[in-house]
């Protein structure tokens, strides 16, 4: 069957937000919006209320660092929120949510049905993935999460 797309391709502008803290995590927040410059203030803040019923506490144990990363992703058609927090070395933990770009605060947890992220997600978490291989796992000089927490992306993806 052949595929067809609704839309070519295009890119999306990523954007760091912030670092956000919330109870010992430090997070890496980036905004991706389709046809805008940056996701509604509204979605943000739905996130970050996601990233607080998600995140486990405390955010520092023997296997935890308390930083990670959000992605706030208003799409084309539906808005999508992942919560990825670095543990045991090299893991990666990744939660996501999806809700109608028209009621973006009504979030859904949908890692159980196996979505992970699309395209444009994907190139957050391989930038990220980088950044900690760069700053924590292969630095020369022993694990750096303050450089981890300041390399941060920008740009089209």
């Amino acid at each position: 069957m052949p595929v067809i797309l609704l839309e070519a391709y295009r890119p999306r502008p990523v954007i760091f937000l912030e670092i956000w803290p919330y109870a010992g995590w430090r997070m890496k927040v980036y905004g991706i919006a389709y046809g805008r410059p940056r996701p509604d203030a509204v979605l943000v803040d739905a996130a970050k209320r996601i990233a607080e019923a998600r995140l486990p506490l405390p955010a520092e144990s023997d296997t935890r660092y308390g930083v990670g990363f959000i992605g706030v992703h208003q799409g084309r058609g539906s808005t999508f929120v992942f919560v990825d927090w670095w543990a045991e070395e090299n893991e990666l933990y990744h939660h996501v949510y999806v809700a109608p770009n028209d009621h973006p605060s009504s979030l859904e947890y949908r890692t159980p049905s196996g979505l992970t992220a699309c395209v444009w997600d994907l190139a957050v978490m391989s930038f990220e993935r980088q950044a900690w291989v760069e700053h924590v796992l292969a630095n020369p000089a022993g694990p750096d999460i303050e450089a981890y927490l300041r390399h941060r992306m920008e740009g089209e993806v």
